[in-house]
């Protein structure tokens, strides 16, 4: 890397990302995302743990495969399996890399029961072994920010002299603050012999809300590598959100002179998708991407605006992608005119595609007075996740409720294209239809999250409900809209039952990757 100031990103969406609970994408959504990453100029994509499972083989591999421009990593363990299966996902790529990590501190260092000297030996024959397959390796000692200095020092001047070519350090619990990333790192480049021949990445979890920052940090301690996701989607409470960083190097390049090679107009368009596929919808309030980002609603606020957008507004909203324009669409409105929109919002359709939707928009068009871009948003939302897997399928569904007990459901699901019909009973509506929706395809899911949100305002707005099952460690989430929100509330238990087969597909009794503290780098 020619320019000191150009900053790396490393994009694990699909791979950290997708290992928060319920977030689990399909294979058609991991090669999309991949796509959008690599088109909107990531420069690393970890697209996977290839041990994992036969699924997660097989998206690392089509994903390798696909990529035009950037680097395409596999996460392995510190074992010869792991990184001989890693290499055989990645080696398709026109730019492999091979990702190996084991846990450096006293508390991980118990978990597989080694002394800090078979640990080191372990990190040099693991590091030799995946260098002699790939001359691009990455290496991760977890838990970085909590190992003993000088054991943190030797092990990464070992890995340095094994042929790592990234020495990435993990704040693997989001333990450590701003100052402390810079100086970890500045301190690592400055004492540890070979640091200046490689390049130093961070990793970093939002544990105590500050993983950007951290991140930020350790880029004026001299890393020049940030690993991130997508909308910070991420274990426990995330990862540093890719969009954070990259908008903070833009809009304070006076204070942080580092570049970073993102289109940051595909943002948005990458965060709703991300967060269709994951399930994980955004909070308003989420920096740069969040629905309220650049929304302004005091009279002060809106007077200042008017005047001068840069009263308010220290980014334009084009510059990550949005339109500052909200159009109104209608039940008059032509195919053209959908199009139109919906390209704006980031969604380009083929013909099928556009037929199918056209159709949804009509008939949301004909219950709703206006339809805006939240609206549209919506639908798309909705759209992908019937795309998704669709062995079950809500038909028909009529609800009695009120202030006599008790509420009913009429329900009649298409299961494997056959309809089931019941009726059942419950403590309102919602309650009801799930009882129904578990009558007619019995399960032992556990529901642990039902939310609803008004996606537009006024009494016809269309209602986002997310819903989120666990069954035997596997867990999920479905989403839906509609105006109805009985029905969506169905249309997202049911979505949530769909991905969960997904699931129990995709689950590999072989698989030895059976440690939570082992499937993550970082």
């Amino acid at each position: 890397m020619t320019d000191k100031n150009r900053v790396l990103i490393f994009d694990t969406t699909l791979r950290d990302g997708e290992q928060s609970p319920g977030a689990t994408m399909t294979h058609d959504e991991k090669l999309e995302i991949a796509q959008m990453l690599d088109e909107m100029g990531v420069d690393i994509i970890e697209a996977g743990f290839p041990i994992a499972s036969d699924g997660d083989f097989e998206a690392v591999s089509d994903i390798a495969k696909q990529s035009k421009n950037a680097v395409i990593c596999g996460l392995a363990r510190a074992n010869y399996k792991d990184i001989d299966r890693c290499w055989e996902a990645v080696k398709h790529a026109a730019k492999p890399r091979i990702h190996t990590f084991i846990g450096t501190s006293p508390l991980h260092r118990a978990i597989p029961n080694l002394t800090k000297d078979e640990m080191a030996e372990r990190i040099h024959d693991t590091v030799t072994h995946a260098r002699n397959l790939c001359d691009n390796v990455q290496w991760s000692p977890m838990d970085a920010t909590r190992t003993e200095w000088d054991y943190l020092a030797r092990v990464v001047e070992i890995a340095i002299k094994a042929g790592a070519t990234t020495i990435n350090i993990p704040d693997t619990v989001g333990y450590t603050a701003p100052n402390e990333s810079a100086d970890l790192i500045r301190r690592l480049i400055a004492e540890v012999p070979g640091a200046d021949d490689v390049i130093f990445a961070t990793h970093c979890h939002n544990d105590l809300g500050m993983a950007t920052a951290n991140a930020l940090a350790a880029v004026e301690g001299g890393a020049r590598q940030i690993e991130c996701t997508i909308n910070g989607l991420g274990e426990r409470a995330g990862n540093t959100a890719l969009e954070e960083v990259v908008m903070a190097l833009k809009v304070r390049h006076d204070i942080m002179p580092y570049t970073t090679g993102i289109d940051t107009t595909k943002i948005m368009n990458i965060s709703r998708r991300v967060a269709t596929v994951s399930g994980f919808a955004v909070q308003f309030n989420k920096a740069i991407v969040g629905k309220n980002a650049f929304a302004h609603e005091s009279g002060i606020h809106q007077d200042g605006m008017l005047k001068n957008p840069e009263n308010f507004e220290i980014m334009r909203p084009e510059d990550v992608g949005l339109k500052e324009t909200n159009l109104v669409m209608g039940k008059h409105s032509g195919r053209a005119a959908l199009r139109a929109k919906l390209k704006d919002l980031g969604f380009d359709l083929a013909d099928n595609q556009l037929n199918d939707v056209f159709v949804r928009f009509k008939a949301l068009a004909d219950r709703k007075k206006e339809v805006f871009e939240d609206d549209l948003i919506a639908l798309m939302r909705d759209q992908a996740s019937g795309e998704v897997y669709d062995r079950i399928q809500v038909k028909f569904l009529r609800v009695i409720c009120g202030t006599e007990a008790p509420q009913s459901a009429d329900l009649t699901l298409t299961i494997d294209g056959k309809d089931h019909q019941i009726t059942a009973q419950g403590d309102g509506p919602v309650d009801a239809t799930f009882n129904a929706v578990k009558a007619l395809f019995p399960h032992h899911a556990h529901l642990q999250l039902y939310q609803v949100h008004a996606v537009t305002e006024g009494t016809d707005a269309q209602a986002t409900v997310s819903v989120r099952m666990e069954e035997d460690g596997r867990i999920v989430t479905g989403q839906s809209a509609d105006t109805d929100t009985v029905v969506a509330s169905a249309k997202a238990y049911v979505n949530a039952l769909n991905r969960l087969l997904v699931r129990r597909e995709k689950s590999d009794p072989d698989s030895d990757v059976k440690s939570v503290s082992y499937k993550d780098a970082g």
